[in-house]
């Protein structure tokens, strides 16, 4: 326990810098901005960022990174509340509840409820991630090249459990994501791997390219299908930002199930706080004594998904920070950024560069207060920018992500793979594919080869050293259940209940 605060103390006096507390409000800023307006996904603008953080010291880009991250979270909830358009996937459940209580008079209480729920959770899971990070560290230095690649097997696989939709089409999006990480040269010869002879993929796709294709791109074509007169914005002045007593009293219960949910599936790879979001909302309408006023105004049905996508968004930390596995897409940015600044994320962090580790999860903290108070008494400010007609906010939208991948590598190819990217990304999303697994596969491969190189370098060409050594062994097993359990009818249905509200 005095190991653990001696720790913190070294965290808060790293993020109590006036430049990180600088990058930390605006990172918090970026990403409420980000939540607020539909169409700037929370990846397209971690890619679009990444270029930036090139001149930036290490803790204070990391820092202000994952305050957009955490920050989308809870401007994505003011979208959903006012206007009945969910600035992120993680507040499309908050459109039931939240924007009817904004119809009935009441969209102060569903802000205030929601902004409180988000600081309970992301203050709960932030202890989380500070318990978590020392015994998991060094659970992961007992980790060879077969147990992390059993790991990422198994991470993949929660990707398919998790993902809506098809089983099948979730483990196309894998093999898919796998496939496209072997383009470029090999890592070992250097013989080029699907590159039809083009020199600009002889290094490979990059990252960004994808990820801003098919969360940026897609997601703007996706959205210019909607007529402006489809956004029913609340036209009444917000009133009553105070919750009342009894508002408090019906939403507590709700939030605490919706923080310990959210935390614990923000750990799982693939899963987040989109998963959690729509989890939190099932859970509490299953146990409610009255299921039939969600849908139509009930607290519970605000209260419950926002807590659980902000712990799921603060505990995603913990894979990437403890064990250098990023579960979702976003945490696969931060290990871009990582890289870019030199430092290999994975338990050697926490031992070779704790400042940066602990300054990272003290800032969250800073993070989730700055954002109560930034975000409700600029509640006015977020609805005049919705107003903005889409026409005049897409293009210049496009244009900065257009620079963004241009600025990477200077290359016009880059933007162009993108775009096409972004026409891909559209058709999935039209035939119900979800482009997550994609893109952590992707992130994955190239770690997935290297590891099972070594493995079987290590082990001199026998595959059964993944199934001897007891963790790997243990891993692929849980990972086999899972993909069973996953195909079994039953299970299936019951999975897809979840996401069909």
């Amino acid at each position: 326990m005095s190991e653990l605060l001696a720790n913190l103390a070294l965290g808060f006096s790293v993020a109590a810098h006036p430049y990180n507390i600088g990058f930390c409000l605006l990172g918090a800023l970026v990403g409420t901005l980000v939540g607020v307006l539909p169409g700037i996904g929370t990846v397209a603008t971690v890619a679009m960022l990444l270029p930036i953080t090139f001149g930036l010291p290490p803790v204070g880009a990391l820092i202000m990174l994952a305050g957009i991250y955490y920050g989308a979270q809870y401007g994505g909830s003011t979208t959903s509340i006012l206007v009945n358009i969910p600035g992120e996937a993680t507040s499309v459940v908050t459109c039931l509840d939240g924007h009817q209580m904004a119809r009935q008079g009441r969209a102060g209480a569903a802000l205030s409820i929601s902004a409180i729920g988000s600081f309970f959770a992301g203050c709960v899971s932030t202890v989380l991630v500070a318990a978590l990070g020392v015994p998991l560290t060094s659970i992961a230095l007992l980790f060879g090249p077969a147990e992390y690649f059993s790991l990422m097997v198994l991470g993949l696989i929660f990707a398919v459990v998790l993902a809506k939709g098809s089983v099948l089409k979730a483990i196309a999006m894998i093999v898919t994501g796998l496939l496209l990480s072997m383009v470029g040269s090999d890592l070992e010869t250097g013989a080029g791997r699907m590159t039809f002879d083009v020199a600009e993929l002889s290094d490979g796709i990059g990252f960004t390219n994808v990820a801003m294709g098919l969360f940026g791109f897609a997601e703007i074509i996706r959205n210019l299908e909607m007529s402006q007169e489809s956004r029913d914005i609340v036209k009444a002045k917000i009133k009553g930002l105070m919750p009342t007593r009894q508002d408090l009293i019906d939403s507590s219960g709700a939030i605490a199930r919706g923080t310990i949910l959210g935390s614990i599936l923000g750990i799982l790879p693939g899963g987040g706080a989109v998963v959690a979001s729509f989890a939190a909302y099932t859970f509490e309408k299953r146990i409610s004594k009255n299921p039939e006023r969600f849908g139509r105004g009930a607290i519970q049905g605000v209260a419950a998904p926002e807590s659980a996508n902000n712990a799921a968004a603060q505990t995603s930390f913990i894979p990437l920070l403890t064990l250098g596995i990023p579960p979702n897409a976003v945490m696969a940015l931060m290990v871009g950024a990582m890289t870019i600044h030199g430092i290999v994320p994975g338990p050697q962090v926490m031992t070779k560069q704790p400042e940066l580790f602990w300054g990272m999860i003290a800032s969250m903290w800073l993070g989730n207060l700055m954002l109560v108070i930034i975000n409700l008494p600029l509640v006015g400010v977020w609805v005049t920018l919705l107003r903005v007609p889409y026409r005049l906010l897409y293009p210049s939208i496009i244009v900065f992500c257009c620079i963004g991948i241009y600025s990477i590598n200077n290359s016009p190819t880059d933007v162009v793979i993108a775009a096409m990217f972004g026409l891909v990304g559209y058709w999935l999303t039209k035939h119900e594919f979800e482009p997550a697994p994609l893109v952590l596969a992707f992130v994955l491969g190239p770690l997935m080869e290297e590891n099972l190189r070594r493995a079987m370098l290590i082990a001199r060409g026998d595959v059964t050293v993944f199934a001897t050594r007891p963790i790997s062994a243990g891993l692929l097993a849980v990972a086999l259940f899972l993909l069973v359990l996953a195909a079994l009818p039953m299970i299936r249905k019951r999975r897809d209940e979840v996401f069909v509200e």
